[in-house]
């Protein structure tokens, strides 16, 4: 069996986290058992939500544990099955974790998924044919149910789930506003995701001019918002809402290091009768065979162009992941392993 590096939670975060959090630790890896088959990771997964689990704090999912390696979601190979329907060479998606490989009961149901690169490349499983993907599907189509004709808007437009949410509300019809942090991520929004404009958060420092340029690219008012960021975005969308308008809360990752996340009219949902409704994709898995069809087809048909943010080798995790929750990746941050 091979020797794996893994990343694990050393210690927890005050405040911002740091990539002294992190340590990266060599470890053996275990015989298989029976049912068991060794993956070796080509990609993993950095997502936003992975910095709540790092806190000890009551939430949707358990903390990270100290000590452990980090949770998330992995692409890659079978390299050695005592499992007949897992043989070598498969190659699948699971949530591996920030190690180079691992040790898998694929007897277990929803272990491993096997994954067909022929039309979908394998690390678009961990993006727009993933996860991310399938947050956008379960949030646009079950919460926001939007008609055509519909104005939408979503933040931090030009992530992975983003650029799904894109791709799937233009196909419903729909006229799509994106808000993304400077210029250039608003040209890539426009330009190659097909929002119908982007509003650039960073030339704002308050909710009113934020929400003023918000209202110029929605002449009709919005009928369906999409949350990723909370704060002052959440303050300058909530004034532009539509009566009867929905949204759907994803993250807030504004307030991940701690910082309050304020609403300073939560008046307005009761007098534009808005629903406002968190969720967890991880609940619904009843939604992810027709998401990820749905999803494999845009991305097959190129109608869906999502990019990647590639860092190389496990031990650049950490950073790659503290550049994310900055902003600083372009499109899905992945780690490239092999």
């Amino acid at each position: 069996m091979p020797a794996n590096r893994q990343i694990h939670l050393d210690n927890r975060p005050k405040g911002e986290a740091q990539a002294s959090n992190f340590a990266l630790v060599d470890s053996e890896t275990p015989p298989l058992k029976d049912g068991e088959v060794l993956v070796r990771h080509h990609f993993l997964s950095l997502d936003p939500y992975m910095r709540g689990r790092m806190n000890d704090a009551k939430s949707y999912a358990q903390p990270q544990a100290l000590g452990q390696t980090m949770g998330g979601g992995t692409v890659g190979e079978v390299v050695e099955s005592h499992n007949p329907q897992f043989p070598v060479g498969t190659q699948v998606v699971g949530m591996g974790g920030w190690q180079e490989y691992s040790v898998v009961n694929a007897t277990l149901p929803g272990a491993l998924r096997v994954v067909d690169t022929r039309h979908v490349p394998l690390s678009a499983y961990l993006g727009a044919v993933g996860m991310p993907g399938v947050t956008a599907y379960y949030g646009l189509v079950h919460i926001i149910a939007p008609k055509a004709g519909d104005t939408l808007v979503i933040s931090a437009a030009t992530g992975a789930v983003g650029s799904a949410f894109a791709a799937l509300s233009k196909a419903r019809g729909c006229r799509t506003v994106g808000i993304a942090g400077g210029a250039e991520k608003c040209k890539y929004a426009v330009d190659e995701l097909g929002f119908d404009a982007c509003i650039d958060y960073k030339e704002h420092t308050d909710a009113a001019s934020l929400s003023a340029a918000i209202a110029a690219a929605c002449p009709k008012g919005i009928d369906g918002y999409f949350e990723n960021v909370g704060g002052m975005v959440l303050n300058a969308v909530l004034p532009l809402m539509n009566a009867f308008g929905r949204i759907a809360v994803c993250g807030m990752i504004a307030g991940y290091n701690g910082a309050p996340l304020p609403l300073t009219q939560p008046a307005l949902i009761l007098m534009q009768r808005l629903k406002m409704e968190g969720f967890i994709v991880s609940e619904h898995m009843e939604v992810w065979p027709a998401a990820l069809t749905e999803l494999g087809g845009l991305v097959a048909t190129g109608k869906l162009r999502a990019r990647e943010s590639i860092a190389h080798g496990l031990e650049n995790a950490p950073e790659a992941f503290l550049g994310l929750l900055k902003g600083k990746n372009f499109g899905k941050q992945l780690v490239k392993l092999v």
